[in-house]
This record gives C-alpha cells, sequence and structure tokens, in this order.
C-alpha cells in the first residue's frame, strides 16, 4: 500500500517511555487527519501494551519494539518484547466486583486493549511475546 505511513523504534524500561511512542503515534494520526477520538483510544491502547510488555516480560533490562502502520482506514500496532513469554489463554478477564473490594485494582489492561480494538492477537513463547492490534479508524 503506497499511502502507509509506518513507524518502528525501539524503547528501552526508563519512566514514561511509552509516551515517546504515543506522540509519534499521534504525530502520523493528525498527519492523516484522523478523528480525536480514534486518536485518543490509540492512545490508551498503545500505552497499555508498551507498559505491560515492559512489566511482565521477566527481563531485568526490557526492551519492547513498537512498530505502527498507519492508512487512513487502519491503524496496526505491533509491540514486541523478548521476555519469558505467558500463556494468554491463562489470563482470566478481572471482575469489576471483586476488583472494587480489592486493594489490588491493576489487571485491567488486556481486557481494555481488546474492548479498544477492532483486531487483537497475541503470540507468546520462550523467545517473548508479540502483540498485533488492529484499530479500524473510519
Amino acid at each position: 500500500m503506497k499511502d502507509v505511513v509506518t513507524l518502528k523504534m525501539t524503547l528501552p524500561k526508563v519512566p514514561d517511555i511509552e509516551l515517546v511512542a504515543i506522540e509519534g503515534m499521534e504525530r502520523m494520526a493528525r498527519h492523516k487527519g484522523i478523528d480525536e477520538g480514534k486518536i485518543g483510544e490509540a492512545k490508551l491502547v498503545v500505552a497499555e501494551a508498551i507498559i505491560n510488555a515492559l512489566e511482565h516480560s521477566g527481563d531485568e533490562m526490557p526492551l519492547v519494539k513498537v512498530e505502527f502502520a498507519l492508512t487512513s482506514n487502519q491503524l496496526v500496532i505491533y509491540v514486541r518484547d523478548y521476555g519469558k513469554g505467558f500463556d494468554p489463554t491463562a489470563v482470566e478477564d478481572p471482575d469489576i466486583a471483586t476488583k472494587l473490594g480489592s486493594r489490588h485494582k491493576r489487571g485491567w489492561g488486556l481486557k481494555l486493549m481488546k474492548s479498544l480494538s477492532d483486531g487483537f492477537r497475541i503470540e507468546s513463547g520462550g523467545r517473548g511475546t508479540r502483540i498485533t492490534i488492529t484499530k479500524l479508524l473510519t
């Protein structure tokens, strides 16, 4: 596709590094004239994916590769870590009633990403995890 705009980056684990990726994606989306509401949803998804990869890879010095492929119709986001991997089928959806009564309020990342995406795939194994997220923009 000739109208695709791509951005690739490798992020180290430093505070708020996800903001670098979000800003790049946001600038690309504005360049393509994408609706602000869709940009806002994509920003949430990107932040969650990167934070999850950095926090849960199991690597002491994690690096996360992020790639965006944007057209006027869709945004595809790839987030890849090189950690220990996990079994996506073993992750239960959080229960709001249980979470509200608990001291541990976190654990909403995968559910949030799935709910704000039009396509969501996790590939994970001993060499890391790759999440592919598709967001329709029209």
